[in-house]
């Protein structure tokens, strides 16, 4: 992961070097050559992602990509906005999103939450169907993806009963997803407060760019307010659907996406095939992304 960008763009090394040097071991031997069973843990997943995504946009930066007109990231990847945005610096980042993935992981035993990815069934019927199956239990919509793809968090026994039904309803597919605890839904409360203290001690910038924010899928600028959303986001659904839609409301029309894999421009084709997606991993697909664009 990021290898061959840090390779390639001694914009990218300088990213893996403050990263280790953030969090005082070397995520870049683990990003570059793993274990992967130590880098799937959810407080290294989490630092690798983001360093890999912000060594893509230096490396980018540093063949002449222009500024973006906004800025957006699912779930994690609204760190990776932030410091594009110039609100976060890189180092309170890795560090906070280290511990984040620690918070998250301890909120909920293992086995006692679960996520399930639903498949072409109308949103109202899955909240309908999560309200009716709850039974006392949390069970709720934990990413809105795209108007075809909704993934469902909560208490296990809840989720299943969801999945089963919403199988009944129409759903093209309804299946749980393989998951170290069920994030976005309110089991993930204790860990937004602990969150939400660490935040408080770091310097937030005003924005460069607008954010457009995974909890209220609305632009920001201010610096207290992007905080603001970190926290909220940790408990709360990930408005992606609803994010994409505003910003193509805003005229935009290419959206370049950084870090490992294709999944949110896939998302973002789903809900909108007129626009433009790249992604930008290693040279390869950074050079792909000048050609597409014409940067």
């Amino acid at each position: 992961m990021g290898k061959d960008l840090a390779e390639k763009f001694p914009a990218a090394k300088e990213v893996f070097e403050t990263a280790d040097k953030a969090l005082g071991f070397a995520l870049s031997e683990l990003c570059f050559n793993g274990p992967a069973e130590e880098l799937q843990l959810t407080e290294n997943t989490q630092p690798a992602i983001l360093a890999a995504s912000i060594a893509a946009l230096r490396a980018m930066e540093s063949v002449g990509f222009p500024a973006p007109s906004f800025v957006a990231g699912h779930s994690l990847g609204e760190y990776s906005a932030l410091v594009a945005a110039g609100a976060l610096s890189l180092a309170d980042a890795l560090r906070t999103v280290r511990a984040r993935g620690r918070y998250m992981q301890e909120a909920v035993p293992v086995g006692v939450g679960a996520m399930a990815a639903i498949l072409g069934v109308d949103l109202d019927v899955i909240r309908a169907t999560c309200e009716e199956v709850a039974e006392g239990q949390i069970c709720s919509p934990a990413n809105i993806n795209s108007q075809s793809q909704v993934v469902i968090a909560g208490e296990s026994a809840a989720v299943d009963r969801a999945t089963t039904l919403l199988k009944e309803r129409g759903a093209k597919r309804a299946l749980r997803l393989k998951v170290s605890a069920p994030f976005h839904c309110a089991l993930m409360r204790p860990a937004g407060d602990r969150l939400a203290a660490d935040l408080q001690h770091i310097r937030f910038n005003e924005l460069a760019v607008p954010l457009v924010t995974n909890a209220d899928a609305k632009p920001v600028i201010n610096g207290d307010e992007a905080r603001d959303s970190l926290i909220k986001q940790v408990a709360q659904t990930v408005q992606w659907l609803a994010s994409v839609e505003f910003l193509i409301s805003q005229g935009v029309q290419s959206f370049v996406e950084i870090g490992p894999g294709k999944v949110l421009s896939g998302l973002v084709r789903q809900i909108d095939r007129s626009v433009n997606c790249v992604n930008v991993q290693d040279d390869a697909s950074l050079r792909a992304a000048q050609s597409a664009l014409g940067f």
